[in-house]
């Protein structure tokens, strides 16, 4: 068998890479299903936990990539606003497959979860 990456620079390694972080795919997702631009506040509400100081570095990473956009409106005190791109949406349904596949096997994870732990 082949490998799919023989030069040892896989896309896919190098995506998960990118997007390994905790709170990456709780971002991501829901800037995806808001399908509006979302103040920094209530994406930090929505996303649940998350510190501020993690909310901005996935931020900054996501924009970078092209994921989202950010736009800064000159007020006081300034608001800014996250929304995500064509480009960014177009994750959601390789993680709408993610989401089914961890609810088919819920049991199953729980189960191997408590194994390691």
């Amino acid at each position: 068998m082949q490998p799919v990456c023989p030069s040892g620079e896989c896309p896919m390694v190098q995506l998960l890479d990118l997007l390994a972080g905790k709170w990456s795919f709780p971002v991501l997702y829901r800037l995806i299903l808001q399908k509006r631009p979302v103040r920094f506040s209530e994406l930090q509400r929505l996303v649940g936990r998350i510190t501020q100081k993690e909310l901005t570095k996935h931020l900054r990473q996501f924009e970078a990539l092209g994921l989202v956009q950010r736009e800064v409106f000159p007020e006081v005190p300034p608001r800014v606003e996250y929304v995500i791109t064509e480009f960014g949406r177009s994750l959601k349904p390789p993680l709408d497959a993610l989401a089914q596949w961890v609810d088919t096997h819920r049991a199953a994870i729980a189960r191997s979860s408590r194994s390691v732990a």
